[in-house]
């Protein structure tokens, strides 16, 4: 039976990055050795290296005098390693609460300088994306773009003067990004983008070194630069991946395309949310996720039902998360907009046996 991957993450992959994959685990670039066994310094992998950097750069449109790192740590070491290069212990960041990683992300930054919520969705249990934001003066404006537990997503950026500084793991490459505004964006891999096990980091060469402290080797994002994110291993199977991922996306028409691709498969799923008497959406319609759909039941005791008649479909990973319950559909890139019909129409029977 073909399965249906809705899983938020570790999520979907695109079949022949899959198949690419398995195929440099015996033979890499003609090379007759594993992809997880050859050295980085190596020709072959240095050139796969290059590619990713330059894939990156030209999906994102990324301008010049930023640069593109691929680290480790995943997206929750930049909490705090995105305060520590960026933040003076005298200085503020005004950070946006959206939910479970902005709250993870605000004490990490509180190490190192002054933080202020200057909007926050927490008194409706993060149903919606706060607009109106305390104008105060801060050295950057931090935000969580897609909020893969709670199921919103910014459709605009941030209304504000200062800088802003991204956490995109959950809809990096899904559309186009306005690089500029931007001194520092970062992704964990693993949802959007390759497995997990590496992290991206754009990043805006002149914001760095003001902060008037010491940073570790290994945590001052310069060090990587200067190595061409090789000052260690680097984690070597995972960025192939990613960018195998990217080369998938320009393939099928970069971000503009991934972008139509995602509206049309939210808006099949969401219409069907709302037209149907047996489910509800989670949150703010102009708000919804085109990664992360999420809703649930009116009646709760068929929870176990619809699981049931869903896994007969095909279907995984449409637990919602323990902290807000119901189902999650996460919809990434690499998804056919016909899984999401088997969703839909799985659905529609469940309705016409319960409603």
């Amino acid at each position: 039976m073909k399965k249906h991957n809705f899983y938020a993450g570790p999520a979907i992959l695109p079949e022949e990055v899959k198949k690419k994959t398995s195929e440099s685990l015996i033979d890499f670039a003609g090379m007759g050795l594993s992809v997880m066994e050859i050295s980085h310094r190596s020709s072959q992998w240095v050139e796969c290296m290059n590619r990713a950097f330059s894939l990156a750069k030209e999906l994102l449109s990324i301008p010049e005098g930023y640069e593109i790192l691929f680290l480790t740590g995943g997206a929750s070491s930049q909490f705090y390693m995105s305060a520590m290069n960026l933040l003076d212990t005298n200085e503020k960041a005004g950070y946006i609460n959206t939910g479970t990683w902005s709250n993870k992300a605000i004490p990490e930054a509180a190490l190192f300088g002054s933080v202020i919520e200057i909007g926050s969705s927490k008194d409706n249990n993060y149903k919606y994306v706060p607009k109106n934001l305390n104008k105060s003066d801060v050295k950057y404006v931090h935000y969580t773009s897609n909020n893969t537990v709670f199921g919103t997503q910014f459709h605009d950026l941030p209304d504000t003067s200062a800088p802003l500084v991204a956490d995109m793991s959950s809809d990096i490459f899904s559309k186009p990004i306005d690089i500029s505004r931007h001194n520092l964006i970062y992704c964990g891999a693993q949802k959007n983008m390759g497995p997990a096990g590496v992290t991206l980091v754009i990043v805006n060469k002149e914001a760095l070194g003001k902060t008037g402290r010491t940073i570790p080797t290994m945590l001052d994002y310069r060090t990587h630069i200067k190595k061409d994110s090789m000052f260690n291993t680097p984690p070597v199977l995972p960025i192939y991946v990613s960018m195998l991922t990217m080369q998938w996306v320009k393939d099928n028409g970069g971000v503009n395309a991934m972008e139509k691709r995602n509206k049309a498969k939210a808006e099949l799923l969401y219409n069907e949310i709302d037209k149907n008497e047996l489910f509800y959406g989670f949150v703010a319609k102009e708000d919804r996720s085109l990664m992360n759909a999420c809703f649930g039941l009116h009646n709760e005791s068929l929870k176990d039902d619809f699981l049931s008649m869903a896994d007969q479909a095909g279907i995984c990973g449409i637990q919602g998360h323990r902290s807000v319950g119901g189902f999650r559909a996460s919809m990434y890139n690499a998804m056919n907009i016909e899984s999401v019909e088997v969703l839909v129409n799985v659905m529609q029977s469940f309705s016409q046996k319960y409603g």
